[in-house]
């Protein structure tokens, strides 16, 4: 195929990249596709294949397992997306395509796609919708965008031949060489690493972090792919290591640090200063004979295991906040971020994390990297990924909406056709959800325009987006698929009903219909001014006043005190809190409910009651190591009035305690009553302060030791400790006892 030999020239002479599209029957767009890539001499071990068909001579990716080509770099990609179009893999597609390499993309014709169903449709159509409700408009703009940005061809092969539809020549002129880095002349790190850096701003990043070889330092490294930032990183940690540093390495998953370390064992071994390596293919811990670069998840490395001199955190938008400020108890740390990309959003990491680090003690130094290193700056293929998957998608500028309130918004319902037909609302509403959330990948793009159970709901303030919904119809399941939950079978889409059927036993959580708030967002510039809750308030009045039909709203989040406060003030109650904790968010997930019918209502009364028996008894075990006030939280937001009873005796051991005649630890159970009565439903709020509502978290609920409670809690020593929580049996016997126990108090 000549046009396959002419866009590779055309690419390799302007160091850009350019996209062919062969669209028509998947096996003669297969065979093109090898004979293409063959008449523009690229080497079929350069290739890789992305796709389920076996016939191709290429390295083959399941498109399910598209994150493998993240950090690669290839001379051409094939897409196979006849199968299943998957906007991840495209994602990644494109970023592994090297300057002057071809991104072939196997399509059905361009005409019928968008109405065509394929496997990824199958997991948008989440029970109990069909495949054939998926509504196909992410392929509808996809075509859109194929055939009219620059650099992509697109060639219609047919049983009858073949027509050149675009031919995707751009004929840019040819690119000057790129001028050679200029070397730091005062540099802390070997010269072998900046000989290393391949741009004047991956060199000027690494110069930026020898700051790290001082205590009390903090970094932000910021970039878009493809710029270099990992290989930075890895040089960085290389020398730190080198200079003596044990430096932690984190990140999502070690996927995300692969180049990093990669970079760190090549300078090494150049230096010959590699003493040990776990691994040769993947390595996870490289050592020199002072330092050591080694990996953990970010989850495990929180609590900074082997107290590291310097933490290295990549990828750190994909990362929630509250992880992210764990790492400030280190001596050193570097956060290194994509600011957009298949990744995550780095500036949902600028706009939440950035307050909380500048008023660190940390001396704080930002790096940006704005030189794409694998392709020459402009290449239209990166402007065309940013475009079709919205990786560049943003809120609305700031002046346009710092005057919005909750009384001058305006509540829409956003139809996925309103998306389609108005790019500007699709930009800010995806934009905002981008930038609120520490992963939102080309996947949700095509989630929020086709799955049919998803719908948008938005706050507009003169036009702009200030406040965005995402929503998820669940429940409503027929009895069969009911008994399959509950019998142990996860039902896609149906996240809450999998819970309270599969975990809580209760097979008839699937037959109400609910609407889970997948995501909600608020816009930067007019965050706190209660527009989230304005938006939660107009969704409920709808579906309750003839909307959607649904008997309830739903939602799952990493707990938070404040999350759990914000939900729990806009009218939603605690119906379970996970035992272990969420790989993403690094906190326990919290499911709430906001009964909209009589059949939401007795749903979430059954499990508001359900809960309220059955926690007390977990904070004693799985969850005996949770953040207390995050417990206090949860009982605040389960919205009911325990019942208190004990027995005489009991109340004698409580009067006891109280007294200083007897001790908690010898009948915990009426105390643990009491605390659970008080923290759910205080009859005077003001009748223990915060620490004492600490205290009787640690130590009542989650039987902590006296050592570690009175450490936690300030407490000069565990005498002090024993006395408080005397005290504050006194007063929870004076707020909740019966006449019984208030004479036994009197009589002591």
């Amino acid at each position: 195929m000549e046009l396959a030999a002419r866009l590779h020239a055309d690419a390799h002479a302007a160091d850009e990249r350019r996209v062919l599209v062969l669209a028509g029957p998947a096996e003669r767009t297969r065979t093109r596709a090898t004979q293409a890539l063959e008449t523009a001499s690229i080497d079929p071990a350069a290739t890789r294949y992305v796709g389920r068909a076996e016939s191709l001579p290429y390295e083959q990716i399941d498109p399910r397992r598209s994150d493998r080509l993240l950090g690669t770099t290839q001379q051409a990609v094939v897409l196979d997306c006849h199968d299943a179009c998957r906007p991840n893999a495209l994602g990644a597609a494109v970023g592994a395509v090297d300057g002057g390499g071809l991104l072939v993309v196997l399509t059905p014709s361009l005409d019928e796609w968008p109405d065509r169903r394929d496997s990824f449709d199958e997991t948008l159509a989440v029970p109990p919708f069909e495949t054939e409700q998926v509504i196909g408009y992410f392929r509808r703009r996809l075509v859109r965008t194929l055939r009219t940005h620059r650099g992509i061809a697109i060639v219609e092969v047919g049983v009858d031949g073949e027509a050149v539809v675009r031919d995707g020549i751009v004929d840019a002129p040819p690119r000057p060489p790129r001028e050679d880095p200029t070397m730091p002349s005062d540099r802390a790190f070997p010269t072998a690493a900046y000989d290393a850096a391949l741009t004047q701003d991956q060199l000027d990043a690494v110069a930026e972090l020898e700051v790290l070889t001082d205590g009390g330092q903090a970094v932000v490294v910021e970039a878009d792919r493809g710029r270099g930032k990992s290989s930075a990183v890895g040089l960085a940690a290389a020398s730190l290591a080198l200079d003596g540093a044990d430096v932690l390495v984190t990140a999502p998953n070690y996927r995300n640090v692969a180049e990093v370390f990669a970079r760190a064992e090549e300078l090494l071994s150049s230096l010959d200063a590699l003493a040990a390596l776990d691994d040769e293919t993947h390595p996870q811990r490289i050592e020199t004979a002072r330092g050591t670069v080694r990996f953990a998840r970010a989850t495990d490395a929180a609590g900074l295991p082997g107290d590291p001199d310097c933490v290295i955190v990549d990828e750190a938008a994909a990362l929630p906040v509250r992880l992210l400020e764990a790492f400030l108890d280190a001596d050193r740390v570097a956060f290194a971020t994509t600011v957009h990309g298949y990744e995550g959003a780095g500036r949902g990491f600028s706009v939440r994390f950035r307050e909380r680090l500048e008023s660190s003690e940390y001396d704080l130094t930002d790096v940006s990297l704005s030189e794409p290193i694998r392709y020459a700056p402009g290449d239209p293929i990166e402007v065309w990924g940013f475009r079709a998957l919205c990786l560049g998608a943003r809120p609305a500028v700031d002046p346009v909406v710092e005057d919005a309130t909750p009384e001058t918004a305006t509540y829409r319902r956003i139809s996925a056709s309103d998306l389609l037909a108005d790019e500007h609302l699709l930009r800010e509403a995806f934009g905002l959800l981008v930038v609120a959330h520490y992963r939102t990948e080309p996947d949700d793009l095509a989630r929020m325009l086709d799955a049919p159970n998803v719908t948008v709901r938005a706050l507009l303030s003169d036009g702009h987006v200030v406040s965005v919904a995402l929503l998820a119809r669940e429940g409503g399941l027929p009895a069969d698929l009911r008994a399959s939950m509950y019998e142990g079978q996860r039902v896609r889409g149906n996240m809450i009903p999998d819970v309270l059927s599969s975990q809580l036993r209760d097979e008839a959580a699937g037959i109400p219909i609910g609407y889970r708030v997948l995501r909600i967002a608020t816009h930067p510039a007019v965050r706190s001014r209660g527009l989230g809750t304005r938006l939660l308030a107009e969704i409920r009045s709808e579906f309750a006043d003839g909307g959607p039909e649904c008997d309830y709203l739903g939602v799952g989040y990493g707990a938070t005190p404040e999350l759990i406060d914000f939900w729990a003030d806009s009218g939603f109650r605690a119906v379970h809190l996970s035992t272990t904790r969420n790989d993403r968010s690094g906190e326990h997930s919290l499911i709430m409910l906001d009964p909209l019918s009589d059949a939401g209502e007795e749903l979430c009364q059954r499990h508001t009651d359900w809960f309220l028996r059955r926690f007390p008894g977990v904070l004693t075990d799985a969850l005996s190591g949770v953040d207390p006030d995050v417990v206090r939280a949860t009982l605040r937001a389960i919205a009911t009035e325990p019942d208190v009873d004990c027995t005489k005796m009991e109340w004698r051991v409580v009067v006891g305690a109280a007294g200083g005649a007897s001790i908690v630890d010898a009948a915990p159970g009426p105390m643990r009553q009491l605390a659970v009565r008080h923290l759910v439903a205080p009859v005077d709020p003001t009748a223990l302060t915060d620490r004492e509502e600490r205290l009787l978290v640690m130590k009542v609920l989650q039987a902590r030791e006296w050592d570690e409670t009175a450490e936690a809690l300030a407490f000069r020593a565990t005498g002090p400790c024993k006395r408080t929580i005397g005290d504050v049996a006194g007063r929870l016997v004076d707020c909740y006892g019966t006449a019984f126990a208030r004479e036994e108090r009197e009589r002591l």
